[in-house]
């Protein structure tokens, strides 16, 4: 797909990943729809835009509100007329416990935000990416959705979810002019922890002092736009850890989990 003059909705995009995507797309001739939480976010990325931030529109939304995401198509055609593709990356993590002491007003904010808001988005927007030549709608899961990682069991679950969802959307979708792809970042140098509202054990962990060697943000969001937009492709791995462990938990899934638990271990509060 040739981003050229196309119009992108892109979640999470006063941050992170979503920010670097809104960045990228920007930078090629796109147009983008930004939409996040924090407007403040939101502004900050438009200050970073090129060009003043031509061809950026700042929406913000909970996009667990249905009503409120609901609402988005008529908010985006009005000020870009068309949407030819939508990127999910918003998502948070849950506290580093056990499942057990877990409280299950922190498992539904999980699945709310993760799951529920990228179905949301997904069902709002889809009818508009139906009536384009060529669209395009990447959901961003984990790899933590297909690798467990201790104290992070619901987040995992979560991205799983997304998983299914977006494997069983690009089987409905087939033939069709919409492009379906997955994206399994691995360790990315994000702020996810704080925006989740959660604290890692131990401090914050950089690229520097990970267990895993992290990718930026920069380098995640381009390859999210070369290989799942641009190139349509169907899985899409960011980070030579989610692909080794890709591989690893594919031939050898119980002896990966057991890698990963004892990796990660301390993760746990």
């Amino acid at each position: 797909m040739d981003v050229q003059g196309k119009v992108f909705v892109v979640t999470g995009g006063g941050d992170g990943m979503g920010r670097e995507v809104t960045l990228g797309l920007l930078a090629r001739g796109a147009r983008v729809a930004a939409v996040d939480l924090r407007t403040e976010a939101l502004e900050q990325t438009r200050d970073l835009a090129p060009d003043g931030g031509a061809g950026l529109s700042l929406h913000t939304a909970d996009i667990t509100d249905r009503e409120a995401v609901a609402a988005l198509p008529a908010a985006v055609l009005a000020e870009h007329g068309q949407v030819d593709g939508v990127v999910n990356v918003a998502g948070i993590i849950q506290r580093f416990v056990p499942f057990v002491e877990l409280e299950f007003a922190d498992m539904e904010k999980v699945i709310e935000v993760n799951f529920w808001g990228t179905v949301a988005v997904l069902k709002a927007f889809l009818p508009e990416l139906t009536a384009r030549p060529e669209a395009s709608v990447v959901n961003v899961a984990s790899m933590g959705g297909f690798l467990p990682v201790p104290g992070q069991t619901v987040y995992g679950a979560s991205k799983a979810a997304v998983k299914l969802l977006t494997e069983g959307l690009y089987a409905e979708m087939r033939g069709s002019n919409v492009h379906v792809s997955l994206v399994y970042p691995g360790a990315i140098n994000t702020n996810i922890t704080g925006n989740s509202g959660v604290s890692t054990p131990g401090g914050d962990r950089t690229a520097e002092d990970s267990k895993f060697p992290m990718t930026e943000p920069q380098d995640a969001a381009r390859q999210i736009i070369e290989d799942a937009i641009i190139k349509a492709r169907y899985r899409v791995l960011v980070g030579k850890d989610a692909a080794m462990l890709d591989r690893f938990v594919r031939t050898a899934p119980r002896q990966a989990t057991e890698f990963i638990a004892k990796k990660m271990a301390s993760l746990r509060e």
